[in-house]
């Protein structure tokens, strides 16, 4: 299970949307350069009074459901068609998260700039592992099919 490099990239994926999933994705600053909210994937938080903003919660449910879905797909390496569903699945919410991050940046909170932090580039890096380890269960499914010619 574990000796499979697809189960390595999926362990990576993991653990990569667990630490976005706990880490500032970002700040808001006005024109003048001050400070004025902090971006997490639950809420945003205003730096001057620590009030909390619950608005971007899509990026939160999103990637906890990529991250889920990409930690229950490394046991799964058995039913390698459901696996390379699930990645797929896995790859599109993940892009839809994008897009939301985006949306939340850009059309909410648009009359601020934002500065985004390394973790933003987290579900990227995932993205990436997963279609890597999607290549990789491709490439044993047709290993397995060619095996069951030759019987």
């Amino acid at each position: 299970m574990i000796q499979r490099i697809q189960s390595l990239y999926l362990l990576i994926s993991a653990i990569l949307g667990v630490v976005c999933l706990s880490m500032s994705l970002g700040y808001f600053t006005t024109a003048e350069g001050e400070r004025v909210a902090d971006l997490f994937n639950l809420w945003t938080r205003c730096t001057e009074t620590g009030a909390h903003n619950f608005a971007p919660w899509a990026l939160f449910a999103l990637l906890t459901v990529t991250t889920t879905f990409t930690f229950l797909d490394i046991f799964l390496f058995t039913r390698r068609a459901l696996q390379m569903r699930i990645l797929t699945i896995s790859i599109i919410l993940l892009v839809g998260y994008y897009g939301f991050l985006a949306f939340f940046v850009f059309v909410v909170n648009g009359d601020f700039s934002y500065t985004p932090s390394i973790s933003a580039a987290f579900p990227f890096i995932c993205i990436v592992l997963d279609y890597l380890a999607f290549r990789g269960i491709l490439k044993d499914e047709l290993l397995v099919r060619s095996l069951d010619r030759l019987r």
